[in-house]
Formats: C-alpha cells, structure tokens, sequence
C-alpha cells in the first residue's frame, strides 16, 4: 500500500476506532475484544483492492461504499448518510412541502411500509410490500430509506416517477405520481353495524388519545358497545404517541419496555387515571402496522384489552440518532428499540395476529376486495368474545 493509500485509510479509519471505543456500534464481532483484529484485516482488504483491482481505485469512493454496507448490515432503518445528508437531517428539512405519502424501509430495494389514505400512491394502487426500484432516474438497491424519503419530497404540484415491483420482479410499473401537502384527517369514525363502532387510525400524532376518546364517546352515543380499531398501512407517528393512546386502554400493568445499549431496559406503566375505556376491542393489523401502531397494539394484546386480527405486522419499533464523522458525513443509527409488555421484540420481528387472515393477493391496478373480509372477521370475533 503506498504511503497516500495509508493516509486515507488511517483517516478514515479514525472514527471505527472511536466508535469501538466509546460503544462498540459496529456488530458484535467488534463487541467481542477483537476490534483490532478487525480493523488490520480492514486495512489488508483495503491494500489488496488498491494494489490489486484492475482500475485505479478511488479509496474515499470506497470507503464511503464500505461505510454503506456498514449500517445496512445493522438494520433496515440505520444508514450511512452523505455531507448533505447530515446537513438536512440537522436542519430537520425533509425534503420539501409537499409529498406522495408513502412510507419506506429498506429491504434489498427500498420497500413500501404504507401509503397514507388518500394520498397520490394511494390513488395510483401502490400498496404496503410493494418494491421501489427506482425513484427518477435514481435506482434505489443503494439507496438508504431516509434519503428515498427525501427524494419523494418537493414542491408542491411537482412530479416524481417511481419504479415499482409487485410480485414479478420482471414486470415493473412505471407510476408518475404529482406532490402534495398531506391532507385529510388523521382519525375517521363510522358504525361497523348496530353494536360495534369502527376506528380507522390513519395516524399517530399528539393529540390521538384524546381524539379516540371522543371518537369512542361519539360512538358510544349512537349504540357501539365495542370497537374495531383499524391500524392497517398505519406506520407514521412517534412511538411514545402509541405509548400515550393506549394508556386509554389499559387501566394497570407493563405498556411497554425500551430497550437501550447492554440491554438496560425501562419498563413504561400504566398509571391511575389510565384504562377509561373498558369497551371489548379489536385491533386490524397487517403488514402496514409499524412504529406507534405496533406499539400501541403491542400494548393493548400484551394486556390482553384486544385482539390482534389480520396478518404479521412489518416490525420496526425503534429509535435512531445522528452520530456524526469528521469529515461531515454520519451515520443514522438505530440506538432504541421497544418491547411488548412481556419483552418480546418488536424491531425486525412483528408482531403475530391472535386471529390469522390470509393476505389477498392484488394485481397492480386493482381495487382491494369487498367486502372487507377482516373487518367482518373482527365483528364477528368481538360478538363471540362478548357473548362468551
């Protein structure tokens, strides 16, 4: 390796070895007492790349490429965030105004975890599990999901075209798509039938435990007894706004528990004047079901308040922070995750329905089945339930 390629490598390096040192972020190979180790056979890949590949190599390229795979190797929230990636996410500036209301992880391409009801995607058939291939002109295989989600952003009326795989990774669908302000009501309400009230959460924000309140209070005055809350394609929110929605739910006991570094863990309980509402429930979940919505519905079947019914939610449930590199780049990196109330993992896990439905399958272009399949199983469930 010449002297130059050294430098590079031992600048770059600089802020592995201050990581190992001050919290070990880089994988439990690194956690095990064998950082050095690791870093001399870093610098040996990086010396046979440079004396070896056919090309002259760009090593700051490279490592930039190593620094990527890094954080994906981590989970599909962490990333690797360029210069002005860091700047944006310091200056807490999406992207622009306006949106098309999708919701992304990663997921070898970037994934669609929900679009919003009503939005464009919604409109234009994209649905949660849908794969983005690319985003413009910019394919997404390396892509992190936060700065997809900055490039769905612009000004409004402005377009983007996406490239979006359903199924058959051979026949993607081309969808142009025009930015808008996120419009709409977070929380509809209507009557499900006679006795049962239905909540659809489209979702989580500050004040969503006292608009449940008033939805089920509203509710109540024309005959619901019991209630079906919808969280499919639910995933925007803060967790703790989940936290805070179910303390209406459950009146003692465990909510939740964050998880930290070394496995230190923070139990959340429940608290007088918590549990008001003592109406049976049950929840919709699906695939879409991430983030606030897991934690809420984690919550309320941990205590057993409510059943989950539908399928296997997505599993992301954790927090990120910034920690950035000398030379302004940084890396966005899962450093909280939270628990059901008996501990079980939610990140990268899911939670499993109590009554399992099979997912409908729905060509590109298609109109959901009706009628609605999971809210009559939940009906349903909710008169045996009360019944019983």
């Amino acid at each position: 390796m010449t002297s130059r390629s050294r430098l590079l490598v031992l600048a770059i390096s600089t802020p592995f070895i201050v990581f190992a040192f001050v919290g070990g972020y880089f994988g439990r190979a690194m956690a095990q007492n064998d950082t050095y180790q690791q870093l001399r056979v870093f610098e040996d890949v990086v010396s046979l790349v440079v004396t070896n590949y056919v090309e002259p190599v760009d090593v700051r390229d490279a490592m930039g490429g190593a620094m990527r795979g890094l954080a994906d190797s981590l989970d599909p929230e962490s990333a690797y965030l360029t210069p002005e990636l860091v700047r944006s996410r310091e200056s807490n500036d999406p992207g622009g105004p306006a949106e098309v209301g999708l919701d992304l992880t990663r997921q070898y391409y970037l994934r669609v975890v929900s679009a919003r009801d009503g939005s464009p995607a919604a409109k234009a058939g994209i649905r949660a599990g849908d794969f983005i291939r690319a985003i413009g002109n910019r394919p997404t295989r390396d892509m992190s999901a936060y700065e997809g989600s900055r490039l769905l952003r612009g000004p409004v009326g402005s377009k983007v075209s996406l490239l979006v795989i359903r199924g058959n990774a051979a026949d993607p669908h081309m969808v142009d798509l025009v930015r808008e302000r996120v419009t709409g009501p977070d929380l509809t309400t209507r009557m499900a039938d006679p006795s049962t009230g239905y909540i659809r959460v489209v979702q989580f924000s500050p004040d969503s435990a006292a608009r449940l309140k008033q939805s089920i209070d509203d509710l109540a005055k024309t005959g619901a007894s019991r209630y079906v809350i919808d969280l499919r394609g639910t995933s925007r929110g803060d967790l703790d706004e989940g936290v805070a929605a179910a303390r209406l739910f459950v009146k003692g006991g465990t909510l939740a528990i964050r998880l930290g570094r070394a496995d230190a863990r923070e139990p959340i309980a429940a608290q007088p004047p918590d549990g008001v509402v003592t109406s049976p429930v049950a929840l919709l979940v699906d695939i879409g079901t991430a983030g606030a919505a897991e934690v809420f519905a984690a919550a309320l079947d941990g205590n057993g308040r409510a059943d989950m019914i539908g399928t296997n939610t997505l599993g992301r449930a954790a927090r990120q922070r910034l920690v950035k590199l000398p030379d302004q780049s940084g890396l966005w990196l899962t450093n909280q995750r939270y628990l059901t109330p008996s501990g079980t993992p939610i990140h990268e896990t899911g939670l499993v329905p109590d009554v399992s439905i099979e997912p409908s399958e729905i060509e590109f272009g298609a109109t959901a089945p009706t009628p609605d399949e999971a809210l009559q199983r939940a009906v349903e469930h909710l008169a045996v339930r009360r019944a019983a």
